[in-house]
């Protein structure tokens, strides 16, 4: 990782416990901080809380003041412990480090700094030209877990694209092409669900929608500030008009294709609800590429792609994918089915970067690989968004 992580002094058991406190808090901003970073702070004075604050986008205070507001004059000789690095510029607010400055904090306990590059250590530099002693990497590898969508997008301003399937032990996603096989158990379809509820974007081909007619919907029922944004790649515009999704479609509905948006099936769909936007062509195909940088612009941080082994192999061959969550069955398909990803093995297999950073987890009789293609925190190149 290239940014910093060093502590400026030891970090204990309370420590601990309370800076976990802080990213637990950080991840009740899940679809409501974005494109803010989720950031959580505990306010803390002889060993106990008086003051707990997260992070939401419409509600503009950070996680910081919202925290300083509630301990009040007491917090002046107290700890904070905070997720994410304070912010030291103004944005849509002031700087978190004047707050916490003014209150009279004494100390400060950070999981990570700021992943933006042109913010990153600053605030705290002016946390301790203010006296205030600054220790860093309690519960790191969580804190950056939480915000790995917003540090891929600040820094490159494209979104963290993960790839997430179902398949066999044998790496099948159907019995055979065009069918729906359900593989995995209703507890790794709950854990779908709350990943669904992480993304921005739900982005996935036409071929999905003409075998499954998909909603494509957020179904924990949990709050958003925005709404779910389901995209569909589709070149030759073939989305039919009494699809799911269509039917559905409440502006939450993108198609990116290579055909104009102004011939008669583009307006139609149009009038129905859903958004048709041309990208060029790569070999006859959409450009993915274009279609991420289309969705970094819409200030969308995190996409998962629900494709099929066509788009999931030119995904791949693209290298649009920064993630991959592969859910695994315990059982066999057999010659004949349908791989995760269809792209020449003999092209791909040289080239094909090892998956870093591993997690392996286990819901009910499936488990779960999950790990990245990149380090999502090693591109410095552009500005905070507040």
């Amino acid at each position: 990782m290239s940014i910093p992580s060093s502590t400026s002094g030891p970090i204990s058991a309370a420590d601990e416990r309370f800076a976990f406190r802080a990213i637990e808090l950080a991840r009740q901003g899940i679809a409501l901080a974005h494109p803010n970073p989720m950031v959580g702070a505990v306010i803390v004075k002889d060993e106990s809380t008086i003051g707990e604050g997260h992070h939401e986008y419409s509600k503009l205070d950070h996680a910081e003041v919202v925290a300083l507001r509630q301990a009040g004059a007491n917090a002046r000789g107290a700890t904070l412990y905070v997720s994410l690095e304070p912010c030291c510029s103004a944005g849509r607010t002031g700087p978190c480090t004047n707050a916490i400055i003014a209150a009279g904090i004494k100390r400060v306990v950070a999981s990570m700094p700021d992943p933006n590059p042109d913010v990153s250590g600053k605030g705290f530099e002016q946390l301790r030209s203010a006296g205030i002693r600054v220790d860093i990497g309690a519960f790191e590898a969580d804190a950056r877990r939480t915000n790995e969508d917003y540090a891929r997008w600040i820094q490159s301003r494209l979104p963290l694209v993960g790839l997430k399937t179902a398949l066999t032990l044998d790496g099948q996603i159907a019995s055979r092409a065009g069918s729906t096989t359900w593989i995995t158990s209703e507890q790794s379809r709950a854990v779908v669900q709350s990943l669904r509820h992480e993304a921005d974007v739900l982005l996935t081909g036409i071929g999905t929608v003409l075998a499954d007619d998909p909603r494509m919907s957020d179904r924990t029922g949990l709050p958003r500030r925005r709404r779910l944004l389901r995209a569909v790649v589709d070149s030759k515009l073939r989305m039919p008009l009494k699809s799911n999704l269509v039917k559905s479609a409440e502006g939450d509905l993108i198609i990116f294709t290579t055909q104009s948006p102004d011939s008669p099936r583009a307006r139609a769909l149009a009038r129905a609800g859903a958004e048709v936007v041309r990208v060029k062509p790569r070999a006859g195909k959409v450009h993915l590429q274009a279609v991420v940088r289309e969705l970094g612009k819409r200030e969308m941080l995190n996409v998962i792609l629900e494709g099929g082994t066509a788009l999931n192999g030119a995904a791949l061959e693209a290298g649009i994918v920064d993630k991959m969550i592969l859910f695994y069955a315990p059982k066999l398909m057999g010659v004949g089915g349908v791989p995760v990803a269809s792209m020449p093995a003999a092209r791909w297999f040289k080239k094909s970067p090892a998956l870093g950073d591993l997690r392996i987890t286990q819901y009910g009789p499936d488990f779960c690989v999950e790990g990245y293609f990149r380090d999502v925190y090693g591109d410095h190149r552009s500005s905070r968004k507040d």
